[in-house]
């Protein structure tokens, strides 16, 4: 019997989301792991599910939905711990939940339209440029900078620039855009506050990426 490709998305999107909640509470439970990476292994995890979206091209009303439903979970848990172990490694700042209001908003700017690259772009530079380098600036950092009141490492910022253009040359190849979005992403990073990276990094890199290619390129 042939599964039906909107069933056959559900199930994978389900089972990607499972396997990366247990191996972030196997992590937090067995190990001494720094609770910072058990929040990386959640916010790098469920972020690349926009792959399988990609992939099976799922319809925009499902992608919305899921943003919504986890952006409103994700306040909820800020005060009802719905997954011990995991919601008290959060940090307290709106990170979390722009992070789910970013996934939706591209959803429905580009999805419609087939634009799916954009979208793609915008939530895996949040996903591994952003997530790694917090990991980076945090674990490595010996450079430190300040700019505006808002403190950060010259390794994190290199490593998010990038990862960003790593990102950007896998989702769109080789252009010159890709050291546009790359700078343009480490700038984003640096001057956003209380989580606010998560909503201006991808909707910002987003953006850019379809400006240059679709308007001022024409």
């Amino acid at each position: 019997m042939r599964l039906d490709p909107l069933l056959g998305a559900v199930l994978g999107v389900t089972l990607w989301l499972g396997m990366v909640l247990t191996t972030a509470l196997v992590v937090q439970r067995t190990t001494t792991a720094d609770p910072e990476i058990i929040r990386k292994i959640v916010h790098m995890g469920t972020g690349n599910v926009i792959l399988l979206a990609w992939w099976w091209q799922v319809p925009t009303w499902m992608g919305v939905t899921a943003a919504v439903l986890a952006a409103l979970v994700t306040l909820i848990s800020y005060w009802v711990p719905l997954v011990p172990g995991i919601d008290s490694v959060q940090r307290r700042s709106g990170g979390t939940f722009f992070y789910a209001v970013s996934i939706g908003v591209l959803m429905a700017w580009f999805w419609p339209q087939g634009n799916y690259q954009y979208t793609v772009l915008g939530i895996l530079i949040m996903v591994w440029g952003d997530g790694l380098a917090a990991v980076v600036g945090k674990r490595w950092g010996k450079h430190p900078y300040a700019l505006l009141g808002i403190h950060k490492t010259w390794e994190g910022s290199l490593t998010m620039a990038g990862v960003s253009g790593l990102v950007a040359v896998g989702v769109l190849g080789w252009t010159p855009l890709v050291l546009v979005v790359a700078v343009g992403a480490a700038i984003l990073e640096i001057f956003s506050y209380y989580g606010l990276d998560n909503l201006t990094v991808p909707l910002g890199t987003a953006g850019l990426a379809f400006w240059w290619q679709n308007l001022w390129l024409g």
